[in-house]
């Protein structure tokens, strides 16, 4: 891939999260099913993974990560890492012994969305062990932890109502990757 190429991929790529990011955070965060909301920067980080490879995955998870964690607030950098990793993983599989294609992309976002349910599960739970933690130190009476039945319940609901989303994902950003394509073959824009 000559280099001008690659910026612009890059560049295509990174309208894409952006787009992706205000979507996740300005419109789909007031229209909640049931009180869930979608998470789609793994969407797209996956989709570029499957499409474009391990470099163009890992470098897609590392932003998509990074606009998840300013989205949720997290300080910790936690999506920043969980989604670098399985776009670096799923680009690597990709590239070396899994077939391209919607029904591997699909697979993708059911095993990544579900690896982000169980953090943002664990990450409540440690929340919500850390304010008993502190009422029982004050003298009230401790919060109750959910039944892990509740959490993973809420967990499939989020994957369920985000999985909707993968098709117009996939479509985007192999839309991307076609056109970048055939900049590449043909030598100019089209």
């Amino acid at each position: 891939m000559k280099r001008k190429t690659l910026f612009i991929s890059i560049g295509l790529h990174a309208l894409c999260l952006t787009v992706v990011f205000i979507f996740q955070g300005m419109i789909f965060s007031h229209i909640r099913v049931d009180g869930f909301t979608p998470l789609l920067l793994p969407l797209v980080s996956t989709a570029v993974a499957v499409y474009e490879g391990r470099v163009a995955g890992g470098v897609a998870g590392l932003f998509a990560g990074i606009l998840c964690d300013l989205s949720f607030g997290d300080p910790v950098a936690v999506f920043t890492i969980i989604l670098t990793f399985t776009g670096l993983a799923i680009g690597t599989l990709v590239d070396t012994v899994v077939t391209r294609g919607f029904v591997t992309y699909f697979m993708f976002c059911v095993g990544v969305l579900a690896l982000c349910a169980v953090i943002q599960g664990l990450q409540l739970v440690i929340v919500i062990y850390s304010l008993q933690l502190q009422l029982i130190n004050l003298g009230i009476p401790p919060v109750e932890i959910p039944p892990i039945h509740d959490l993973m319940q809420n967990a499939l609901w989020q994957i369920i109502y985000s999985l909707i989303f993968a098709v117009p994902i996939w479509i985007f950003v192999s839309a991307i990757g076609k056109r970048v394509y055939r900049e590449s073959m043909s030598g100019k824009p089209q």
